[in-house]
């Protein structure tokens, strides 16, 4: 491996560690990093996933404000977030990533909408009691959401965080800077159980996952104090800007 490589990685990871803390989707940039370094598909996306998890620790780290006064909601929602990374890994470990890589651009279109249209979306649930009205409160729709995302997420997890913060805007009507926090706390949770998995399971590039792991641990710190900064108005333009063109990326991939 070239000098040049693994301190590109390394930025790669800083830069999606930034970016998944303000939006999600940081995986879309470090992945084909990984990949463009000559490892096949499958195996760069379970070294990926092992790299990014300290990024997401570092960006809970510094929501931590914002968490604590979640924290009932956060571990009842951590519950299916483990059970469905922990399926996703599964199917990565197992099958074939072509079919689902092929509907992910979709997914993140479709996440970018709902955030188009989270006003809209929020207040049809409130009217028919789907959300949230305490933090120990927690709507059945939104554990059978927070599932499936968490599959996804164990499985790719390209634009987790973006339809992660649409689901969470729809059914617990907070600030979305907490809306944030727990979107960035559930995916270091999702991360995290696939990660378990994949250390005992997958075939981790350690030297690769190792440098990417410190740029993502930065970068998730200091993609916190950039989110705060945006607003409520601009995170929201910035994440259904990013998933659109990550989506577009993806088209073209």
């Amino acid at each position: 491996m070239d000098a040049f490589v693994l301190p590109a990685m390394a930025g790669a990871a800083f830069v999606a560690g930034a970016v998944n803390a303000v939006a999600g989707g940081g995986s879309l940039i470090s992945f084909p990093a990984i990949v463009a370094a000559g490892y096949d598909a499958r195996r760069s996306s379970i070294t990926n996933s092992v790299a990014l998890w300290p990024g997401y620790a570092g960006g809970s780290w510094g929501y931590r404000h914002e968490l604590r006064l979640q924290k009932r909601r956060a571990v009842l929602l951590s519950l299916p977030s483990i059970g469905g990374a922990i399926a996703g890994a599964v199917l990565l470990v197992s099958t074939p990533a072509s079919a689902f890589d092929a509907v992910v651009p979709f997914l993140i279109l479709f996440a970018c909408g709902v955030m188009v249209f989270q006003e809209r979306l929020a207040a049809f649930a409130a009217n028919h009691h789907l959300t949230s009205t305490s933090d120990a409160n927690i709507p059945a729709p939104l554990h059978m959401v927070t599932f499936a995302l968490a599959t996804y997420g164990g499985y790719f997890g390209g634009g987790l965080g973006i339809m992660m913060l649409a689901a969470l805007g729809i059914f617990i009507p907070v600030d979305i800077q907490h809306s944030n926090a727990l979107k960035g706390l559930l995916s270091a949770v999702i991360n995290g159980a696939a990660v378990v998995y994949f250390v005992l399971f997958g075939n981790v590039i350690w030297s690769v996952a190792a440098v990417m792991a410190a740029g993502a641990l930065f970068g998730g710190w200091v993609g916190v104090y950039v989110a705060r900064r945006l607003g409520r108005t601009w995170l929201k333009i910035a994440v259904v800007v990013y998933g659109v063109g990550a989506a577009v990326f993806l088209f073209i991939r």
